[in-house]
């Protein structure tokens, strides 16, 4: 399929990395006009500098893992587009600990990005969205699916996301639709340097991530990507609530 997004205005959170720099590559190349969001001002205008649309790309860097940080990156896309038609929620944060090490600092950290960010997102850009009948789509995980061992902290805030993804579906529906895309593991930069470059045996942690899948490989950011931009359609005019599982298999059964 190819994607024709052009003029449709576009927030993308934690757009400077990872998953939600491909969402923002692909929005750019079906000619959206796109608010990229990171934490800083430098990785947002940097982001920009190495894109071919830089005409239809604005900054929107904040913090949103707070309620201000939220409403103040979602306010200041709205004013810089000229209006919200899409909502892509890619901003997170990883972490693999067992319950003993989780402290409250861990816990507050992965919720306040994960969840929280993603809820006050969506508030924020509620009016907005109501007005273009547009679409929410969050970036939530195979792990808020099915729980994975020294991961309860992550597995709750992407099981919150999954959860909180429906139920904004049925109150907000018909006028806007909420659904989620729940990758299992993906061949980022994030995961390449905090995960596989800091084992004591990188090449065993790779060839472990590749085999936990069916399909014996990580996903790619582009795959993911993808079926964001499917998401936000006209074609996918009667998808609302799902949850959509890019995830090589990994959730059919172990």
């Amino acid at each position: 399929m190819r994607f024709d997004f052009t003029n449709k205005r576009v927030l993308v959170t934690g757009g400077t990395r990872g998953i939600g720099r491909a969402v923002v590559a692909a929005f750019d190349k079906a000619g959206a006009r796109i608010a990229i969001n990171g934490r800083s001002d430098e990785s947002v205008d940097k982001m920009i500098a190495a894109m071919t649309g830089k005409k239809r790309l604005f900054a929107a860097a904040g913090d949103v893992g707070t309620v201000a940080g939220c409403e103040s990156v979602v306010g200041g896309a709205i004013e810089l587009l000229g209006g919200l038609d899409i909502l892509v929620n890619c901003a997170g944060v990883g972490v693999d600990l067992p319950i003993e090490a989780s402290d409250e600092s861990t816990w507050d950290r992965t919720l306040n990005v994960n969840l929280k960010g993603t809820f006050f997102c969506c508030r924020a850009a509620l009016a907005a969205l109501r007005e273009s009948q547009g679409s929410i789509i969050n970036i939530a995980s195979d792990a808020g699916l099915m729980g994975n061992p020294n991961s309860s902290v992550y597995c709750a805030s992407k099981g919150g996301v999954v959860n909180m993804t429906r139920a904004m579906a049925l109150e907000l529906a018909p006028g806007v639709r909420v659904n989620c895309v729940c990758p299992g593991y993906v061949d980022t930069d994030m995961v390449r340097r905090d995960w596989i470059e800091q084992d004591d045996d990188p090449a065993r942690l790779e060839q472990m991530l590749c085999d936990y899948a069916p399909m014996k490989r990580m996903a790619t950011p582009e795959e993911i990507a993808a079926s964001v931009l499917f998401l936000a359609t006209v074609e996918a005019g009667f998808v609302t609530g799902s949850a959509l599982q890019i995830d090589g298999g990994s959730t059919a059964g172990h």
